[in-house]
């Protein structure tokens, strides 16, 4: 496995990368943060045009790749987002994208929509007081949200929540549960019994909220069961994981770049923080680290390309391994800056916010740990 990207690759990647200094260089996110929406839609429709949303899509509904490698590919737009510390609801969306791709034909009209960034679509997973049963979907432990049969679809019930970008959402992809096991249904946003409340997260534009569906009426075409409902689960919880786990590289990155250029310019007692061996030994411990979480997520988006029902093992030790190291790096990079780390005027938090946010979306560490545990018992019966 290549760490470096192909010249094809790069050039996406370096595109990217100076379309996202050019419009949402640091202040602009900070301005995102303070302002009632968390990103501008006429943006994201500019980065869907550059490719962000296509990956996934089948060329006849306006998707397509650049090398034939769509996860890597989506991995560095990820890590470019992390290392901007962009909004947007990419991961989100991407997700959404790999649980209808596997029924193309029957979602076409969505698909092409939210292909052209015309159309933004969550996946709402998450249930209040539960961590994140996607990795393991019809495994008994049953959504609380219930979809029930009533003649011509299904009656929809429940709560969801840390649904991202909700409020600006337009369609929701739910995970519930029915009579028949696993179910997932295609929500406008707009349908009646469907009600937004945006709640307080971390990350200044990566925004959440709680989404209520009291009595949704959802037509049967717009619903999947059964085993292919889990496979799209699947497909969905490995898409989140793997782009989140590239996404807090890229903000890592950035973080300890700041922190190294910080340790060259500040000076102490007439030296360069920078010459202090036991700086020195932290810095080489957070770069050791970080590396090896470049290497982890990289290797999780190749197997991604490779056999995607194969990944799952890859994706969660990249989750687990990213999710557990970037935090301490970030943490680190926070007291290496020393009082001026903890100000509001000082951009690091904003990263510290994305990487702490990115570690509990989409699978904790502990729960990719035990996704492990659970794939290398099944393998060994």
């Amino acid at each position: 496995m290549s760490l470096d990207p192909a010249a094809d690759q790069r050039f996406f990647q370096s595109t990217t990368r100076d379309f996202l200094a050019r419009t949402v260089p640091v202040g602009t996110v900070r301005a995102l943060g303070a302002s009632g929406t968390g990103f501008d839609r006429t943006w994201w429709q500019r980065g869907a045009e550059l490719g962000w949303t296509a990956m996934l899509v089948p060329e006849e509904f306006g998707g397509g790749t650049v090398s034939g490698r769509p996860m890597t590919e989506l991995a560095l737009v990820a890590a470019e987002l992390g290392r901007a510390c962009a909004p947007g609801p990419f991961v989100t969306t991407n997700a959404v994208l790999a649980g209808l791709t596997s029924e193309a034909s029957r979602f076409a009209e969505a698909l092409t929509a939210i292909a052209a960034g015309e159309t933004i679509a969550t996946w709402a997973v998450y249930e209040p007081g539960r961590g994140f049963d996607a990795l393991s979907p019809g495994s008994g432990r049953a959504a609380r949200t219930r979809a029930e049969p009533d003649g011509r679809g299904y009656r929809l019930n429940g709560v969801k929540d840390r649904v991202e970008s909700a409020d600006q959402a337009d369609l929701f992809l739910v995970t519930a549960e029915s009579a028949d096991g696993p179910v997932q249904l295609l929500v406008p946003a707009d349908t009646p019994g469907v009600s937004v409340t945006p709640a307080w997260t971390l990350d200044l534009v990566r925004r959440t909220a709680r989404v209520m569906f009291e009595d949704v009426a959802v037509p049967a075409h717009a619903v999947q069961v059964g085993a292919g409902a889990a496979d799209a689960i699947r497909a969905q919880a490995r898409t989140a994981a793997a782009l989140t786990a590239a996404e807090m590289v890229g903000a890592t990155d950035t973080a300890l770049a700041a922190t190294s250029t910080w340790l060259f310019d500040r000076y102490t007692f007439g030296r360069q923080l920078a010459s202090y061996q036991a700086l020195k030994h932290r810095m080489a411990d957070n770069k050791t680290w970080l590396e090896a979480c470049r290497a982890t997520a990289t290797a999780a988006a190749a197997a991604w390309d490779d056999d995607p029902a194969s990944a799952e093992e890859a994706i969660s030790i990249a989750k687990s391994y990213v999710g557990a190291k970037a935090p301490v790096i970030a943490q680190d990079c926070v007291q290496l800056h020393g009082g001026i780390g903890v100000t509001w005027e000082h951009d690091l938090h904003l990263y510290l916010r994305r990487i702490t946010l990115g570690r509990a979306l989409y699978g904790t560490p502990e729960e990719h740990r035990r996704h492990i545990t659970d794939l290398l018992d099944t393998a060994a019966a």
